[in-house]
């Protein structure tokens, strides 16, 4: 099979504040896997959860080394490319690219959307949440009414029904007070709302926010310790905590869950962290044996990952694959928005097309 990269560059409507920066752009890596005439697609996204950056440049050095190593493998050598992506230790990001391309191929080959070849049901997938990053008081109501319309107050048709709200402030939980409490009075009284701190938080922080959030109805706190913290300092959170605590930062593949079983209520998976579609399901599986909830995220990826994780969106107990939604320029559509839930289409494959 012939690998081809490309690189394009997406902007983001609103520039997103998290506890470690300001990200307003972001330059992807389009994935192309050909082979018996039929291309499969994805998608490498940099990120950096502070001590593991995946820049742009390297992995497209990665992308560019390892692809003259697949040219004899095809893409139902899916055991044999695994252990060739495993032997350069390809970063997860890359990994990605190649299994979420492979998988699409997969799809095509079989003339049947993924969710449909695995079994799955559409109806059970949970609406995806919009985030609203850090923000002062002010700027995070305009958000609100960004993704939820001018009058974002008055009840009726809504096309999205959860946000995640962005804490950890550099300036102090006093901050996150504020800007939470400005979402909640902008926000409709039925949305959902969860909470990220992105490792934002000390553990004596993180205790008086999950204590003091309980009166808002939160759904559940994300990362809200360091991803180098202590276990002992996430048990001690776990066991004081009104609220579910969910691990991202913490959390890559299947090999951290067990780990985290005993002081987390969930997991995070993204397919940049994972390294695409069939690590995410082995750790769907594993958070289940170890009677945790799944989430599924994004970093600044365009519709190819967020529609490649929608094929398994209907394992999820919550979702957050909006940042496609946040793009001015994203090249390429996929799974689409209905009554707040991102629906992978009929499509064989991932079901993207290139706009």
């Amino acid at each position: 099979m012939h690998v081809q990269i490309e690189t394009f560059t997406v902007r983001k409507r609103f520039a997103l504040t998290i506890s470690r920066g300001t990200t307003a752009q972001s330059t992807n890596l389009w994935v192309k896997l050909a082979h018996e005439g039929i291309e499969g697609w994805g998608e490498a996204s940099p990120f950096s959860t502070g001590s593991r950056p995946q820049t742009t440049e390297i992995l497209l050095a990665a992308l560019q080394e390892v692809a003259p190593l697949l040219e004899k493998l095809t893409p139902f050598d899916r055991q044999k490319v695994e252990q060739v992506l495993t032997e350069v230790n390809l970063p997860s990001a890359a990994r990605a690219g190649i299994d979420m391309a492979m998988h699409d191929w997969l799809g095509k080959k079989a003339g049947l959307p993924l969710w449909k070849m695995w079994g799955l049901d559409r109806s059970r997938i949970v609406p995806t949440s919009v985030t609203i990053g850090i923000n002062s008081p002010r700027s995070a109501r305009e958000r609100v009414r960004d993704w939820f319309g001018k009058d974002a107050t008055v009840p009726g048709s809504l096309k999205y029904r959860a946000v995640k709200v962005k804490l950890g402030n550099p300036e102090g939980i006093e901050a996150d007070k504020a800007m939470l409490i400005a979402v909640r009075d902008e926000a409709p009284t039925n949305i959902q709302i969860s909470v990220d701190a992105n490792g934002g938080w000390s553990l004596t922080s993180a205790i008086e926010m999950c204590r003091w959030l309980e009166k808002y109805r939160i759904n559940y706190v994300e990362q809200p310790l360091s991803p180098v913290a202590d276990m002992d300092e996430f048990s001690e959170l776990y066991r004081k905590s009104p609220l579910p605590i969910f691990a991202d930062e913490s959390c890559f593949n299947s090999s951290d869950i067990p780990k985290l079983a005993h002081c987390v209520h969930g997991i995070n998976i993204k397919m940049m962290k994972s390294g695409g579609l069939t690590e995410a399901m082995r750790m769907i599986h594993t958070a289940k044996a170890c009677n945790l909830q799944v989430m599924f995220g994004c970093y600044s990826d365009s519709a190819i990952a967020n529609t490649a994780a929608a094929q398994l969106s209907p394992l999820a107990d919550y979702l957050d694959l909006d940042s496609h939604l946040n793009l001015l320029d994203d090249p390429f559509s996929g799974a689409i928005v209905e009554n707040g839930c991102l629906l992978p289409n009929e499509r064989s494959g991932l079901g993207v097309r290139r706009i």
